[in-house]
């Protein structure tokens, strides 16, 4: 009689662990119980627009997001984060066909100097000179002739020699914004300030007698007049 006791407790032991672990390993979307409902049923959303529970008809209501229209993600508070310490605009509107590009690049030739401040010009073209060295140089070369480490290895090809080319701070700048040829875009590497400030380092130390290099020039001049 013990025994068959035993036996049968054996048996119910067994068939509730089948039954729960049958139970764990059900369809995830007849969970009666979910902790953290965001590993679900993860959804991604604009952190600056109103959320809305991916899990549910419930907006969220929390008091803190209510003054931002339920956006989850606070922009920084002004003067915090400098989104355009230079003053310069980024580019809002692009080329969006090959006639576009073109009338935009023509144009961007008519420009021989940046927005940026002139008394800044050294700095600038230091700054330039920085930032041309770890970004353009690799296919450009450290001296404009188009024979960095990438075009000598032999895995690129076709990158001109600032020399030869007839080009202003505008259209470097308009090259380094939207491309050209072979070459994409580096807007996303450079914001729209350094952008300038690679170009006028270009025209200043590959294109003798630009008007970069003169702008640097008078600025050097008005330094040290303030210095004595």
């Amino acid at each position: 009689m013990l025994k068959m006791k035993k036996n049968v407790l054996k048996i119910i032991a067994v068939l509730s662990l089948t039954t729960v672990l049958l139970n764990s390993c059900g369809p995830k979307e007849n969970t009666p119980l979910v902790y953290f409902p965001d590993m679900y049923f993860p959804v991604a959303y604009d952190p600056l627009m109103k959320a809305q529970d991916a899990y549910s008809d419930h907006e969220n209501e929390i008091p803190a997001f209510v003054r931002t229209n339920g956006a989850t993600g606070l922009a920084p508070v002004e003067g915090s984060v400098a989104q355009n310490k230079d003053g310069v605009f980024a580019e809002n509107i692009l080329p969006k066909n090959p006639d576009e590009y073109n009338a935009g690049y023509d144009a961007s030739k008519s420009l021989t100097s940046s927005p940026l401040n002139p008394a800044n010009a050294t700095k600038d073209i230091e700054r330039g000179k920085i930032l041309f060295d770890h970004t353009c140089s690799a296919c450009h070369g450290t001296g404009g002739d188009g024979q960095g480490p990438i075009v000598q290895s032999g895995a690129y090809s076709g990158v001109p020699n600032y020399a030869d080319r007839e080009i202003t701070v505008g259209s470097v700048h308009y090259v380094l914004t939207n491309g050209r040829n072979a070459m994409g875009s580096y807007a996303g590497q450079l914001n729209a300030g350094d952008r300038w400030r690679v170009a006028m380092y270009v025209i200043n130390a590959f294109k003798k007698g630009a008007p970069a290099a003169a702008i640097a020039t008078a600025a050097k001049t008005d330094s040290t007049a303030t210095k004595k």
